[in-house]
C-alpha cells in the first residue's frame, strides 16, 4: 500500500486552508490535551497499581514504559505528518488510542500493563501531529501565539490528567481510569473530524526516505540540536518531580493519598497561562530570551522544593516549575518550526523524541534517586538537570552568537 498519500511538488506550500479560526484552534487544543493526558494517568496511581500487582519491581517502570512508547511513536509515526493526509491520520490515531486504553484497563499482569503502556504512549503522539498542523496554518507573525494556544491545551492535559486519575484511582480504581480514557479519545476523534481542514502532504519523500532524512535534518540545523537537548534536560527535570510526587506525599512527612497527589495538577495549571504568554513574548522579543528564562526558573523550582518539607513549598515549586518548563518548550518549538516549513513534522519528530527520551530518563533516574537518597537526592537531580539545560543554551549561544545576537 502506498502510505505517502497524494503527491505534490516538493516544497509546495501546505494547502490546508490558510489561517485557522479560533473555534477550530480551541478544538485542536482540547484534542491535544486529551491525547497527551494518557501519558500521565499512571503517575498518581502508581502506588495503587503496585499494590494490586503485589509490589512487583517491574510495576514501578510503568511511567517509564509509557514515556518510551511515546518516544517510539514520535520517531515512527510523526514523520508521516509530512507525507500523508494529516487530518485522516489524526482521526485514525485517536481511534487506535481508544483501543489501546481498553487493553490497559483489561491487563491481567504487570507485564501486560507494561506492554499496553508502551502502546498507549505511542498512540498519544497524535497530540504532536496536531501542533505542527496548527503551526502550518498560522501566519508567521502569529505562529508563536498559535503554538502557545495549542500547547496550553497540551499542558492542561498533562496537569489535569493527574488530578482526574488521582481522584478516580483513589475512589474507584486504576482500571476505571483507563476505561474513562476510552470515550475521551473517541470524543477527540469526533472533534477533529468536525473541525480539521483537509491537508495535502508537504513532501514527496517515501516513508523510509523520511526516516533517513531525520539524521540529515539533525546535522543541518544546530538550533534544532540545541533546542532538543535543552528541552530533553528540562523535561527530565519535570518528569522527575511528577514521577516521585505520589511516593513523596505517601511517605512519613505527609502520609497523603493519590487523590492529593492528583490535586497538584490543579496547582500546576497556573503554568497553562505561561504557554500563550511565552508565545506572544517570543513573537515580540525572540524565543531565545524565553528559553533562558525558563531554564532559570526550573533551577529555582528545585531549590524551593529542597528548602523544607511542606505543602506550601510544593505548591510554590510546582507553579514555578511548570511555568519555566512550558515557557522554554513554547520558545524552543518557535525556534524549531521556523527552520524548514516543508519538514515541520520531521523536525517535530526529532525535537519531541529527544524531549520524551529525556522524560523517560528523568523518570528512571528519579526512581533510582528516590530509592538511594529520598527526596533530597531527587531534588539534587532535578536541579542538576536544569543546570545542564542552562549550560547547553549558554554553549550554543557562544558558538552561534552572530545568529542569535540581541536574543
Amino acid at each position: 500500500m502506498d502510505m505517502t498519500g497524494p503527491r505534490q511538488t516538493a516544497g509546495a506550500p501546505d494547502t490546508s486552508g490558510g489561517d485557522i479560526g479560533q473555534g477550530a484552534l480551541l478544538a485542536m487544543a482540547i484534542a491535544s490535551g486529551i491525547a497527551v493526558a494518557n501519558i500521565y494517568y499512571n503517575q498518581p496511581m502508581l502506588g495503587i497499581i503496585e499494590a494490586e500487582f503485589q509490589h512487583q519491581p517491574i510495576t514501578g517502570m510503568v511511567p517509564t514504559a509509557t514515556q518510551l512508547g511515546y518516544a517510539l511513536g514520535l520517531f515512527l509515526l510523526l514523520p508521516l505528518g509530512d507525507l500523508v493526509n494529516r487530518r485522516r491520520m489524526i482521526i485514525g490515531q485517536f481511534v487506535v488510542l481508544a483501543a489501546a486504553l481498553g487493553l490497559a484497563a483489561l491487563a491481567p499482569t504487570a507485564w501486560m500493563l507494561l506492554a499496553a503502556s508502551v502502546i498507549v504512549g505511542a498512540c498519544s503522539t497524535v497530540a504532536q501531529q496536531i501542533v505542527p498542523f496548527a503551526a502550518s496554518l498560522a501566519p508567521p507573525e502569529k505562529r508563536g501565539a498559535t503554538i502557545g494556544t495549542v500547547m496550553a491545551g497540551v499542558l492542561s492535559g498533562i496537569l489535569f490528567s493527574r488530578t482526574l486519575s488521582g481522584f478516580v484511582g483513589e475512589h474507584a480504581g486504576w482500571r476505571e481510569m483507563f476505561w474513562i480514557g476510552v470515550p475521551l479519545a473517541l470524543l477527540a476523534a469526533g472533534l477533529m473530524f468536525a473541525v480539521l481542514p483537509h491537508h495535502r502532504p508537504t513532501s514527496t519523500l517515501r516513508y523510509h526516505q523520511a526516516l533517513r532524512s531525520l539524521g540529515q535534518l539533525w546535522k543541518r540545523h544546530p538550533p534544532l540540536r540545541a533546542a532538543t537537548v535543552i528541552q530533553a534536560f528540562l523535561f527530565a527535570s519535570f518528569t522527575a518531580f511528577w514521577t516521585i510526587l505520589a511516593l513523596y506525599l505517601a511517605g512519613p512527612n505527609f502520609q497523603l493519598g493519590a487523590d492529593v497527589a492528583g490535586l497538584f495538577g490543579i496547582v500546576g495549571a497556573v503554568g497553562i497561562f505561561a504557554a500563550p504568554l511565552a508565545g506572544r513574548v517570543a513573537d515580540r522579543r525572540g524565543p531565545h530570551f524565553v528559553v533562558w528564562f525558563g531554564a532559570a526558573l526550573t533551577i529555582v523550582a528545585w531549590l524551593i522544593f529542597s528548602a523544607w518539607a511542606s505543602i506550601v513549598t510544593l505548591v510554590v515549586g510546582v507553579i514555578v516549575l511548570d511555568f519555566g518548563i512550558q515557557s522554554a518548550l513554547i520558545s524552543n518549538q518557535h525556534i524549531m518550526y521556523a527552520l524548514d516549513a516543508d519538514a515541520r513534522s520531521r523536525l517535530n519528530t526529532i525535537f519531541m523524541a529527544g524531549m520524551f527520551l529525556g522524560g523517560a530518563a528523568g523518570s528512571a533516574m528519579a526512581t533510582f534517586a528516590w530509592g538511594e537518597g529520598g527526596w533530597l537526592m531527587v531534588s539534587a537531580l532535578g536541579a542538576a538537570l536544569g543546570i545542564a539545560a542552562f549550560a547547553v543554551k549558554f554553549a550554543h549561544h557562544r558558538r552561534h552568537k552572530p545568529a542569535v545576537a540581541g536574543q
